[in-house]
């Protein structure tokens, strides 16, 4: 993913949960249901949220429980999109 031209975009961190998984959501969009979610591995979801435009974090900031919570704020951001 290419970085926005935003100007007014904010940087986003590891634990920005709900800003990653509102992304994660922009761009997977229904790909993934709730389970296949709980189901990525680490690595993979490691590598998706460093390519989030305007996303600051370390690679090496990035720890288990902050993978889970985003995990678990992509699984409510996809449930809220589900009619």
């Amino acid at each position: 993913m290419e970085a926005t031209n935003d100007p007014f975009a904010l940087p986003i961190h590891w634990n920005d949960y709900e800003d990653i998984a509102i992304a994660l959501y922009d761009r997977f969009g229904d790909e993934f249901g709730e389970s296949q979610i709980y189901r990525i591995r680490f690595t993979d979801l490691h590598k998706w949220v460093l390519e989030i435009p305007n996303f600051v974090g370390q690679p090496n900031e990035s720890n288990e429980g902050h993978l889970e919570m985003i995990q678990s704020n992509w699984v409510y951001e996809w449930r809220s999109n589900q009619k």
